[in-house]
């Protein structure tokens, strides 16, 4: 071959290599290529997309709703990145017709959301019901239902009403646990002839993790060495927080058993926050340190709903702080739900601090004596996104759906969050042209599919999130939807990945999908106006784009 044809040919190549390898952040990382398909799944698979009440419906003050812990604390100059709040949201509140719209037109069969407590009972049980809230979801869930969509209800999904905190410290004190028990009753007596699967608290550990350990979120209460509070004992107050949580969520379960469940024919449960874990290094004590971060986090949430009591890893290292069960509530919170609802976005490594000196908190007891770090020898685990610890490491939902399948006897299993936010600092263009996004749905998605197939009872999934929302302390900045939200005017573009979703669900492979995009080199309209808000588009994206 002559010089200067191998010359020509290197160079294109070379050209190729630069457009592949800027499709992605993740050289070096895991990257998994299985084209996965709807028909890998059951045929009465859920597949959904998720929200919650304060990130989405804006409307904070309308009809009746009264003040949440979350309105009171995103209006505190410092609290939230940028000083944004959820007062507006993703107006949600007025455009919930359009959004179910959207969710519609992916092709889901469900539909994950929540409750605002205090757009229900906007003073817990010291007021009224609002008629006002009432309404409202029960417009959301005939509207879902018409479209063919199963409404999936979150009962308390960290948004509650801050006259509770005000009177007695919300979930630190066990009068909580009647209010949240108002709530529930009030909600399968408004709700429960159509909703058919039902939650009762999202992410107890995550709740008590970010308000009472690390004071980001409300009422910010934490201790050295994890943040530094006003007030606050992040040692002791977690441990109470969540067994008042598990308490009410209890009751909760009793009071629906006993008085709906037979004539409505839903299901119950409770979802749980879990990252995978893996060995820091190849010794024993950091396998055991894996034991024992799971223990810790999904264990501490799931032991007691299942087996009635706290794991033995937390018993082994007990201390009197750690609270303990009377007689009577072992029974009614062991077996107390019907499925586990599993949040999961990332995997980490563990080190064991009982035999090796650890920093930052990984030597506490709240933490299981455990460090958990995303990087090994300089180098990260998986790709790094726009979340704090949540790397791409599509491997760890395989494997953390397979210790939760044989910890708990196999239960059901809901995946009701899993999603991927870009790195901050990623250019606009891509936000909508959202390959990386795509290649985490079909990794995890495939992940997933390798678990159902080990056996494990996975019977549906829901992606985090249907559009960009306010997420929390990071206020807007983090970008989890598959729709793009125009701060100023509120419309709803779809990204790539919406489309992908859509492909996905229909049952088209992510290979004919990725040969459709790429066929195409001249943009096409493809957009079907449906309404001033939203766009249920096809949107198509040349070679150069992507």
């Amino acid at each position: 071959m002559p010089v200067n044809v191998i010359i020509h040919v290197s160079l294109i190549f070379f050209v190729v290599y630069l457009l592949v390898s800027s499709t992605s952040n993740a050289e070096g990382f895991e990257i998994e290529s299985q084209d996965v398909r709807r028909s890998e799944f059951p045929d009465n698979f859920l597949f959904g997309t998720a929200v919650s009440s304060y990130q989405v419906e804006g409307g904070y003050l309308e009809d009746g709703k009264g003040l949440s812990n979350w309105d009171v604390f995103t209006h505190i100059p410092g609290n939230i990145k940028n000083n944004e709040n959820g007062d507006d949201a993703d107006d949600d509140y007025h455009l919930f017709l359009e959004d179910a719209e959207i969710a519609q037109s992916l092709g889901v069969n469900a539909y994950r959301f929540s409750i605002s407590w205090a757009r229900i009972l906007p003073r817990g049980r010291f007021g009224e019901v609002n008629p006002g809230g009432i309404k409202f979801y029960n417009k959301i869930i005939d509207n879902l239902l018409l479209r063919g969509i199963e409404p999936f209800l979150t009962i308390h999904h960290f948004d509650l009403p801050q006259e509770l905190e005000d009177r007695y410290g919300a979930w630190l004190s066990p009068l909580m646990q009647d209010d949240f028990l108002l709530l529930a009753e009030t909600c399968f007596k408004s709700f429960g002839d159509r909703v058919k699967y039902w939650t009762t608290i999202n992410e107890p550990n995550m709740f008590a993790e970010m308000s009472y350990v690390r004071g980001l979120y409300p009422p910010a209460h934490c201790s050295p060495p994890f943040g530094n509070c006003s007030v606050g004992n992040a040692d002791i107050e977690p441990l109470i927080v969540v067994h008042n949580m598990l308490l009410a969520h209890g009751k909760a379960v009793k009071l629906y058993r006993e008085r709906f469940q037979s004539k409505q024919g839903g299901s119950i449960g409770l979802v749980v926050h879990l990252h995978m874990y893996e060995p820091l290094r190849d010794v024993e004590s950091d396998r055991q340190a894996v034991n024992r971060a799971l223990a810790f986090t999904g264990g501490w949430v799931l032991d007691p709903l299942v087996f009635g009591d706290y794991p033995p890893e937390m018993r082994q290292y007990h201390r009197s702080e750690l609270p303990r069960f009377s007689s009577e509530e072992t029974e009614y919170m062991r077996g107390s739900i019907d499925f586990i609802g599993l949040n999961h976005y990332s995997t980490l490594y563990a080190k064991d601090c009982i035999h090796s000196p650890c920093v930052l908190g990984g030597d506490h007891f709240i933490r299981g004596f455990t460090f958990t770090t995303g990087e090994r020898d300089g180098i990260l685990i998986g790709e790094p996104t726009g979340v704090e610890r949540f790397y791409v490491v599509p491997r760890g939902m395989e494997k953390i759906v397979d210790h939760v399948s044989k910890r708990y006897n196999n239960m059901p299993i809901y995946v009701t969050e899993n999603g991927y936010c870009p790195p901050l600092t990623e250019a606009a263009p891509n936000l909508l042209h959202d390959v990386n996004r795509i290649n985490f749905y079909n990794g995890y998605l495939a992940a997933l599919s390798r678990a159902i197939r080990k056996g494990a009872d996975v019977r549906g999934y829901f992606a985090w999130s249907l559009m960009d929302n306010f997420e929390w302390a990071g206020g807007y900045s983090s970008t989890f939807g598959l729709y793009y939200v125009d701060r100023l005017t509120m419309n709803r573009t779809p990204k790539l990945s919406a489309k992908w979703f859509q492909h996905f669900l229909a049952n088209r492979s992510s290979e004919r999908f990725n040969r459709q995009r790429f066929v195409n080199r001249t943009p096409k309209s493809g957009r079907v106006r449906k309404s001033k808000y939203i766009v249920i588009a096809t949107t198509n994206a040349n070679a150069t784009d992507v």
